[in-house]
Protein backbone atom coordinates (compact mmCIF):
# COMPACT_ATOMS: atom_id res chain seq x y z
CA UNK A 1 0.00 0.00 0.00
CA UNK A 2 1.44 3.34 -0.69
CA UNK A 3 1.78 6.19 1.90
CA UNK A 4 -1.20 8.72 2.72
CA UNK A 5 -1.16 12.71 2.33
CA UNK A 6 -1.29 13.68 5.86
CA UNK A 7 -4.32 15.37 5.52
CA UNK A 8 -6.02 12.20 5.35
CA UNK A 9 -4.30 10.16 8.18
CA UNK A 10 -5.90 6.88 9.85
CA UNK A 11 -5.22 8.57 13.16
CA UNK A 12 -8.03 7.72 15.76
CA UNK A 13 -9.89 5.46 13.56
CA UNK A 14 -12.08 3.39 15.74
CA UNK A 15 -11.02 -0.06 13.40
CA UNK A 16 -6.94 -1.24 13.11
CA UNK A 17 -5.79 1.88 14.36
CA UNK A 18 -2.71 1.10 16.34
CA UNK A 19 -1.65 2.55 19.45
CA UNK A 20 -0.56 6.43 19.53
CA UNK A 21 3.67 6.29 20.65
CA UNK A 22 2.58 9.39 22.94
CA UNK A 23 -0.32 10.01 25.12
CA UNK A 24 -1.53 12.59 23.24
CA UNK A 25 -5.82 12.80 23.09
CA UNK A 26 -7.26 13.38 19.31
CA UNK A 27 -8.75 16.65 18.70
CA UNK A 28 -12.40 16.60 19.21
CA UNK A 29 -14.51 16.63 16.31
CA UNK A 30 -15.86 20.07 15.14
CA UNK A 31 -18.95 21.07 15.66
CA UNK A 32 -20.26 21.61 11.78
CA UNK A 33 -19.18 18.34 11.52
CA UNK A 34 -21.02 16.89 14.49
CA UNK A 35 -24.07 18.92 13.52
CA UNK A 36 -24.20 17.34 9.98
CA UNK A 37 -24.01 13.36 11.06
CA UNK A 38 -26.43 14.09 13.46
CA UNK A 39 -28.73 15.79 11.14
CA UNK A 40 -27.65 13.10 8.25
CA UNK A 41 -28.52 10.14 11.23
CA UNK A 42 -32.16 11.27 11.96
CA UNK A 43 -33.00 11.51 8.35
CA UNK A 44 -32.03 7.45 7.50
CA UNK A 45 -33.76 6.54 11.35
CA UNK A 46 -36.91 8.78 9.98
CA UNK A 47 -37.28 8.14 6.64
CA UNK A 48 -34.79 5.26 5.68
CA UNK A 49 -32.36 4.78 2.75
CA UNK A 50 -34.93 5.17 -0.22
CA UNK A 51 -34.74 8.77 -0.21
CA UNK A 52 -30.94 8.86 0.63
CA UNK A 53 -28.69 9.46 -2.58
CA UNK A 54 -25.88 7.01 -2.58
CA UNK A 55 -22.97 9.89 -1.60
CA UNK A 56 -25.18 10.47 1.83
CA UNK A 57 -25.30 6.26 2.14
CA UNK A 58 -21.33 6.16 1.67
CA UNK A 59 -21.10 8.97 3.81
CA UNK A 60 -23.15 7.08 6.86
CA UNK A 61 -20.99 4.25 6.48
CA UNK A 62 -17.67 6.25 6.52
CA UNK A 63 -18.62 8.16 9.46
CA UNK A 64 -17.93 4.93 11.70
CA UNK A 65 -13.88 4.84 10.16
CA UNK A 66 -13.18 8.11 10.02
CA UNK A 67 -14.59 10.28 13.23
CA UNK A 68 -13.01 13.24 13.10
CA UNK A 69 -13.12 14.75 9.57
CA UNK A 70 -15.99 16.27 6.88
CA UNK A 71 -16.25 12.30 4.56
CA UNK A 72 -18.63 14.42 2.11
CA UNK A 73 -15.71 15.28 -0.33
CA UNK A 74 -14.35 11.43 -0.17
CA UNK A 75 -18.13 9.91 -0.42
CA UNK A 76 -17.89 11.96 -3.86
CA UNK A 77 -14.83 10.75 -4.91
CA UNK A 78 -15.70 7.36 -4.32
CA UNK A 79 -18.82 7.38 -6.34
CA UNK A 80 -16.98 9.43 -8.90
CA UNK A 81 -14.44 6.06 -8.93
CA UNK A 82 -16.54 3.33 -9.10
CA UNK A 83 -20.05 4.67 -10.04
CA UNK A 84 -22.59 3.33 -7.66
CA UNK A 85 -22.76 2.56 -3.43
CA UNK A 86 -22.67 -0.98 -4.85
CA UNK A 87 -19.69 -0.61 -6.76
CA UNK A 88 -17.79 1.06 -3.97
CA UNK A 89 -18.67 -1.52 -1.01
CA UNK A 90 -17.72 -4.13 -3.82
CA UNK A 91 -14.57 -2.61 -5.30
CA UNK A 92 -11.42 -4.35 -4.51
CA UNK A 93 -9.13 -3.41 -1.35
CA UNK A 94 -5.94 -2.28 -3.84
CA UNK A 95 -8.35 0.10 -5.96
CA UNK A 96 -9.62 1.23 -2.96
CA UNK A 97 -6.34 2.01 -1.40
CA UNK A 98 -5.53 4.37 -4.70
CA UNK A 99 -7.91 7.12 -3.52
CA UNK A 100 -6.54 9.51 -1.00
CA UNK A 101 -8.36 8.92 2.41
CA UNK A 102 -8.97 5.45 2.54
CA UNK A 103 -7.19 3.20 4.56
CA UNK A 104 -7.48 -0.27 6.29
CA UNK A 105 -10.31 1.20 8.82
CA UNK A 106 -12.13 2.17 5.41
CA UNK A 107 -11.91 -0.99 3.97
CA UNK A 108 -12.79 -2.95 6.62
CA UNK A 109 -15.81 -1.01 7.03
CA UNK A 110 -16.82 -1.21 3.39
CA UNK A 111 -16.56 -5.21 4.17
CA UNK A 112 -18.64 -5.54 6.50
CA UNK A 113 -21.39 -3.72 5.02
CA UNK A 114 -20.98 -5.78 1.94
CA UNK A 115 -21.00 -8.89 3.88
CA UNK A 116 -24.29 -8.13 6.16
CA UNK A 117 -25.79 -7.02 2.46
CA UNK A 118 -25.18 -10.78 1.26
CA UNK A 119 -26.01 -12.33 4.67
CA UNK A 120 -29.16 -11.01 4.49
CA UNK A 121 -30.34 -11.50 1.00
CA UNK A 122 -28.91 -15.15 0.77
CA UNK A 123 -31.29 -15.43 4.36
CA UNK A 124 -34.31 -14.51 2.33
CA UNK A 125 -33.98 -17.62 -0.57
CA UNK A 126 -32.64 -20.17 1.81
CA UNK A 127 -35.20 -22.71 2.93
CA UNK A 128 -37.95 -21.61 0.52
CA UNK A 129 -39.51 -22.36 -2.13
CA UNK A 130 -36.88 -20.42 -5.20
CA UNK A 131 -39.33 -20.11 -7.97
CA UNK A 132 -41.97 -18.37 -5.74
CA UNK A 133 -38.90 -16.35 -4.34
CA UNK A 134 -37.76 -15.14 -7.90
CA UNK A 135 -37.19 -11.61 -6.79
CA UNK A 136 -35.29 -12.31 -3.64
CA UNK A 137 -33.33 -14.54 -5.41
CA UNK A 138 -32.39 -12.56 -8.30
CA UNK A 139 -32.06 -9.46 -5.58
CA UNK A 140 -29.39 -12.07 -4.07
CA UNK A 141 -27.97 -12.79 -7.32
CA UNK A 142 -27.59 -8.83 -7.68
CA UNK A 143 -25.61 -8.50 -4.42
CA UNK A 144 -23.54 -11.05 -4.89
CA UNK A 145 -22.08 -11.05 -8.02
CA UNK A 146 -23.27 -7.64 -10.29
CA UNK A 147 -20.20 -5.90 -9.72
CA UNK A 148 -17.64 -8.99 -9.87
CA UNK A 149 -14.93 -8.02 -11.89
CA UNK A 150 -14.39 -11.61 -12.81
CA UNK A 151 -16.97 -14.00 -13.97
CA UNK A 152 -18.27 -16.61 -11.82
CA UNK A 153 -20.32 -19.56 -12.39
CA UNK A 154 -22.76 -20.89 -9.69
CA UNK A 155 -25.72 -23.64 -9.56
CA UNK A 156 -28.95 -23.23 -7.21
CA UNK A 157 -29.93 -27.02 -6.30
CA UNK A 158 -33.72 -27.50 -5.84
CA UNK A 159 -35.54 -30.53 -4.55
CA UNK A 160 -38.85 -32.03 -5.58
CA UNK A 161 -40.76 -28.89 -3.98
CA UNK A 162 -38.42 -26.15 -5.62
CA UNK A 163 -36.99 -25.72 -2.16
CA UNK A 164 -33.06 -24.31 -2.63
CA UNK A 165 -30.88 -27.14 -0.55
CA UNK A 166 -27.53 -25.52 -2.00
CA UNK A 167 -26.24 -22.17 -3.81
CA UNK A 168 -22.69 -23.50 -4.59
CA UNK A 169 -19.53 -22.04 -6.83
CA UNK A 170 -18.73 -24.40 -9.66
CA UNK A 171 -16.06 -21.95 -11.45
CA UNK A 172 -14.48 -18.76 -11.37
CA UNK A 173 -12.85 -17.07 -14.59
CA UNK A 174 -11.63 -14.10 -16.08
CA UNK A 175 -13.37 -10.49 -17.50
CA UNK A 176 -14.85 -12.46 -20.46
CA UNK A 177 -15.04 -16.51 -19.57
CA UNK A 178 -15.61 -18.83 -17.20
CA UNK A 179 -15.05 -23.07 -17.52
CA UNK A 180 -18.27 -24.80 -16.76
CA UNK A 181 -18.21 -28.86 -17.47
CA UNK A 182 -21.81 -29.97 -17.82
CA UNK A 183 -21.00 -33.52 -15.92
CA UNK A 184 -19.74 -31.50 -12.97
CA UNK A 185 -23.04 -29.92 -12.75
CA UNK A 186 -25.46 -32.66 -12.80
CA UNK A 187 -22.87 -34.98 -10.83
CA UNK A 188 -23.20 -32.70 -8.18
CA UNK A 189 -26.76 -32.81 -8.03
CA UNK A 190 -26.63 -36.33 -7.89
CA UNK A 191 -24.82 -36.00 -4.82
CA UNK A 192 -27.02 -33.55 -3.50
CA UNK A 193 -30.49 -35.52 -4.14
CA UNK A 194 -31.46 -32.88 -5.81
CA UNK A 195 -34.48 -32.62 -8.13
CA UNK A 196 -33.78 -29.31 -10.21
CA UNK A 197 -31.31 -26.86 -10.96
CA UNK A 198 -31.37 -22.75 -11.60
CA UNK A 199 -27.94 -21.38 -13.33
CA UNK A 200 -26.49 -18.32 -12.52
CA UNK A 201 -23.75 -16.43 -13.62
CA UNK A 202 -22.36 -12.70 -14.20
CA UNK A 203 -21.06 -10.56 -17.15
CA UNK A 204 -18.33 -7.81 -15.47
CA UNK A 205 -18.83 -5.83 -18.88
CA UNK A 206 -21.93 -5.09 -17.23
CA UNK A 207 -23.82 -6.11 -20.08
CA UNK A 208 -26.19 -9.66 -19.55
CA UNK A 209 -26.79 -9.90 -23.11
CA UNK A 210 -25.98 -13.68 -23.54
CA UNK A 211 -23.08 -15.29 -26.04
CA UNK A 212 -22.81 -18.05 -28.15
CA UNK A 213 -20.94 -19.91 -25.73
CA UNK A 214 -23.42 -19.08 -22.91
CA UNK A 215 -26.31 -20.55 -25.16
CA UNK A 216 -24.13 -23.53 -26.36
CA UNK A 217 -23.36 -24.51 -22.51
CA UNK A 218 -26.75 -23.65 -21.26
CA UNK A 219 -27.89 -25.87 -23.93
CA UNK A 220 -25.59 -28.90 -23.20
CA UNK A 221 -26.31 -28.98 -19.49
CA UNK A 222 -30.48 -29.20 -20.15
CA UNK A 223 -29.55 -31.91 -22.13
CA UNK A 224 -27.68 -33.85 -19.46
CA UNK A 225 -29.94 -32.70 -17.04
CA UNK A 226 -33.00 -34.35 -19.13
CA UNK A 227 -31.20 -37.72 -19.01
CA UNK A 228 -31.05 -37.78 -15.83
CA UNK A 229 -34.34 -36.81 -14.98
CA UNK A 230 -33.56 -33.27 -13.37
CA UNK A 231 -35.23 -30.21 -14.23
CA UNK A 232 -33.48 -27.15 -15.58
CA UNK A 233 -35.65 -24.43 -14.55
CA UNK A 234 -33.34 -21.49 -15.67
CA UNK A 235 -30.13 -20.06 -16.76
CA UNK A 236 -29.74 -16.34 -15.34
CA UNK A 237 -26.41 -13.91 -16.50
CA UNK A 238 -26.58 -10.78 -14.61
CA UNK A 239 -25.04 -7.42 -15.09
CA UNK A 240 -24.40 -4.41 -13.30
CA UNK A 241 -27.50 -3.02 -13.45
CA UNK A 242 -30.04 -5.76 -15.51
CA UNK A 243 -30.16 -9.53 -15.31
CA UNK A 244 -31.23 -12.10 -18.83
CA UNK A 245 -32.96 -14.94 -18.21
CA UNK A 246 -32.53 -17.60 -20.74
CA UNK A 247 -35.66 -19.03 -20.43
CA UNK A 248 -37.80 -15.90 -21.05
CA UNK A 249 -35.40 -15.69 -24.00
CA UNK A 250 -36.58 -18.82 -25.54
CA UNK A 251 -33.17 -20.71 -25.34
CA UNK A 252 -34.96 -22.88 -22.89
Amino acid sequence: MRPKPAAFSDACLPLFAPAPADTRKCAPQPSYIRDHRRRLRDRFLAGGAAAMPDYEMLELVLFRAIPRRDVKPLAHALLARFGDFAGVLSAPAEQLDEIDGIGPAVIAEFRIVEAAAHRLAQARVRGRPAISSWTALIAYCRASMAHRGTEQFRVFYLDRKNVLIADEEQARGTVDHVPVYPREVVKRALLLDASALILVHNHPSGDPTPSQADITMTAEIARAAEALGLVLHDHVIIGTSAEISLRAEGYL
